[in-house]
């Protein structure tokens, strides 16, 4: 990733931003976007070796954290929905680069680990919307509604910023100011993974 996409994202301070690689894996994200989406996961795990497909020990990946993740899973309000999405958007990602042995995996690891994924590629979901406002469960701040842009960094075909947002002077911009506090704090907390 170019340092300047890394100081743009850091420069965004309270505002929610994640940086995706060309297969949806989590190339940086400021406080706010770890604490909103993987507070679960460590702050640098984007800087783990291997790639955004590699598994658990690679980068975190959104399409892999939609399907395997328990607390990824529980975030969104209308789950089905976010699952059509990132399926409609692997299946664009996969018409762009369809001999990339990574991706690949990542789709053959997905359909192995549920029937979910499965069943909504076999509807053949293309989705090119860059756009999305949808409901959160969050576990530190409780229900946000926020409204996500997708920015494609046109000189890094494939990557992708996405900035989330709430509405002014709402509940849903109160609760991700106190996110972002208790980010920048470092106090942000979710419960621990169910076994």
């Amino acid at each position: 990733m170019r340092p300047s996409v890394r100081n743009m994202i850091e420069s965004l301070g309270d505002v929610p931003a994640v940086v995706l690689g060309r297969f949806v894996d989590v190339l940086a994200w400021s406080r706010a976007g770890h604490a909103l989406l993987a507070g679960h996961l460590p702050f640098d795990a984007p800087e783990r070796s291997g790639d955004g497909c590699a598994g658990p020990s690679g980068r975190p990946n959104i399409a892999r954290m939609m399907f395997l993740d328990p607390q990824t899973r529980s975030l969104y309000s209308d789950r089905p929905a976010k699952s059509r999405d990132t399926v409609g958007d692997l299946r664009l990602i996969a018409g762009r680069w369809p001999d990339d042995p990574s991706l690949a995996g990542l789709i053959a690891e997905l359909h192995r680990e549920g029937a979910e994924l499965a069943a909504l590629w076999a509807e053949h979901p293309v989705r090119t919307c860059a756009t999305h406002t949808r409901a959160y469960r969050h576990p530190v701040v409780g229900p946000l509604t926020l409204t996500d842009e997708l920015l494609t960094l046109s000189d890094d075909p494939g990557k992708r910023v996405v900035i989330y947002h709430a509405e002014p002077d709402s509940p849903s911009a109160a609760a991700l100011r106190l996110l972002a506090a208790a980010a920048r704090g470092g106090t942000v907390t979710a419960p621990s993974p169910r076994t």
